[in-house]
């Protein structure tokens, strides 16, 4: 009876050694992408939902299998969250949360036994990986850069403003007026287009309604 458990118990480590191999394979793929959550990560995750999913499904005789293993996603949930930031006007980290994710549905899929759904899973993840890495425009963010600038309004500076930097609004807008009458606008806006300083400086020259013009950090 002893070795029958030893022999069966063995056999699962099967779906464990899978488990490794899959967080494996897409944690390298993440490593040469240079993300946060590479190999070690995605191991562990893949291994650990795999763990779990045998223990609930063979370790609780006469009780509900899934109930263990339901608590995976929520577990990964939680991990996932904590490398999503904001930072720069842009939220980061929501592809290797999704894939941290995903890679705890193929460590359940290894625990379970199902090996074609496991290893045709983890192929596709890596392939979406890669073709959404491949420099096409159709796959890519465009990027903005802030800029400020401060300019006297008497007819139509706004508008001529926002069409050389193809924007249709001010961003922080400040409007003041001086005794004399003279309106001032203190702005920033954003471009997806990235300015030099010497570019900038042949606008202030072109424009004599402009006082300042410089590019600033995201916040």
């Amino acid at each position: 009876m002893f070795w029958e458990q030893i022999w069966q118990e063995g056999i699962l480590l099967i779906d464990l050694i899978l488990s490794v191999l899959m967080g494996f394979s897409i944690g390298l793929e993440r490593k040469h992408r240079l993300k946060e959550a590479g190999v070690a990560t995605h191991t562990v995750v893949c291994l650990g939902s795999a763990l779990i999913t045998v223990i609930s499904k063979y370790g609780f005789n006469g009780s509900d299998p899934a109930r263990l293993a339901a608590q995976i996603v929520t577990g990964v949930g939680f991990l996932g969250a904590g490398m999503i930031v904001y930072r720069q006007h842009e939220v980061r980290g929501l592809t290797t949360a999704a894939g941290i994710w995903a890679t705890a549905g193929i460590g359940m899929a290894c625990g379970a036994g199902m090996y074609v759904i496991a290893v045709g899973a983890t192929a596709i993840i890596i392939a979406v990986q890669c073709l959404f890495n491949m420099n096409f425009r159709l796959f890519k963010n465009k990027k903005y850069y802030s800029i400020k600038i401060i300019f006297t309004q008497t007819e139509k500076e706004n508008k001529i403003i926002k069409e050389i930097f193809g924007t249709d609004r001010f961003n922080h807008l400040v409007i003041t007026r001086s005794v004399d009458g003279k309106v001032t606008y203190s702005a920033t806006l954003n471009t997806d287009v990235e300015y030099s300083s010497t570019k900038l400086n042949q606008i202030m020259q072109q424009n004599s309604f402009i006082s300042l013009i410089e590019r600033c950090e995201n916040e």
